[in-house]
């Protein structure tokens, strides 16, 4: 069976793969990748039979790799930390996962699964984990000089950091600031159809009105976001892949 490793850690990655050389000798890995963006390219070029996919990679999630290659057909292995809205998401999904340090014993198991369970089945599975991914992480709480807001992420129209802060706009004209930088906020807001168009900007894609492609971003209250040089082929992926449903 022709595997892919999508995971952000080279140790897990190492770790992995001599795991998989104790276990089924007849599984041939035919790439190693540690983001979104490269593992969208190999899996196009390569279509694996098997993917054994990290839900937390360096520019997104699982699900952002997903989205963009929902057209081929493969078998997926999730690997995640003890993480308790991942675990609760794919527990509910009854999706094959693997817990890291990958356990000899649970390898075998989930492989097992895996086999036996048919791709269009599986998919459907997925589907349902995506879901409760997103509502989990619906929300956000920020930390204010004097309180804690939490903020409906669905309200959320886009963040804009400088100097060490970071300003929240909502569509109900309330906006927040937070002395953390966009940075911290950004694996949250990617599980939730936020994309990272520029250094100083993250936008919810369901807020934008129109791209520009001389490289602005129009929203629909009228506020214009900037597109970076350097960001311009990932937002455009994010914008034009988006899953609106």
């Amino acid at each position: 069976m022709q595997s892919l490793i999508v995971e952000d850690k080279a140790y897990i990655r190492k770790g992995l793969l001599n795991l998989l050389e104790l276990v089924d000798k007849d599984i041939q890995i035919i790439g190693e990748c540690e983001s979104v963006k490269e593992a969208v390219v190999v899996a196009n070029a390569c279509k694996p039979e098997l993917i054994f996919l990290d839900i937390n990679l360096t520019d997104g999630t699982a699900f952002d790799f997903l989205d963009q290659t929902d057209h081929l057909n493969f078998k997926i292995i999730f690997i995640t930390a003890y993480e308790e809205f991942a675990l609760q998401a794919l527990k509910i999904g009854a999706v094959d996962y693997l817990l890291k340090p990958v356990d000899i014993d649970e390898l075998r198991t989930a492989l097992k699964k895996v086999a036996d369970l048919p791709i269009t089945e599986q998919k459907q599975q997925i589907h349902t984990v995506k879901q409760v991914w997103k509502n989990e992480n619906s929300k956000l709480i920020l930390s204010l000089h004097d309180s804690f807001q939490v903020i409906d992420l669905k309200t959320l129209m886009f963040c804009e950091t400088d100097k060490g802060y970071t300003t929240f706009y909502c569509n109900n004209d309330k906006k927040y600031m937070v002395s953390k930088t966009l940075k911290e906020f950004e694996p949250q807001l990617s599980k939730a159809d936020f994309t990272r168009p520029h250094q100083s900007f993250m936008v919810n894609l369901k807020f934008i009105d129109r791209y520009d492609k001389s490289g602005t971003i129009h929203l629909k209250n009228g506020k214009k976001i900037p597109v970076s040089s350097r960001k311009k082929e990932a937002f455009l992926s994010s914008f034009l892949n988006w899953d609106k449903n």
